[in-house]
């Protein structure tokens, strides 16, 4: 209990941000991510669930949330990133 009450900081913010990123990139391509989304997004609104305004805004946030990770991460290789993602967990472990 005494952990969850402190208060996060700087260093405690980008250990979990590396990991989040070594995780993604196990998980398949990271940069198609927006392009499945959208996908999946105009799949939806065909159908009678996709006409719930609260679900478009979600489903908005989250493309927006993948298109600016994939965007931020563009101008490196995915060997970059790994490389990066490996010896940056590394000290946080």
């Amino acid at each position: 209990m005494q952990k969850e009450n402190q208060k996060p900081t700087h260093h405690d913010v980008v250990p979990s941000v590396i990991n989040f990123l070594s995780d993604e990139l196990f998980e398949g391509d990271y940069k198609e991510q927006p392009l499945y989304l959208q996908e999946i997004f105009e799949l939806l609104m065909h159908t009678e669930f996709g006409d719930d305004i609260n679900l478009r805004h979600k489903i908005l946030s989250c493309l927006r949330t993948s298109r600016n990770l994939a965007e931020a991460l563009s101008p490196f290789s995915e060997k970059q990133i790994y490389k990066a993602c490996s010896s940056n967990r590394k000290l946080t472990q």
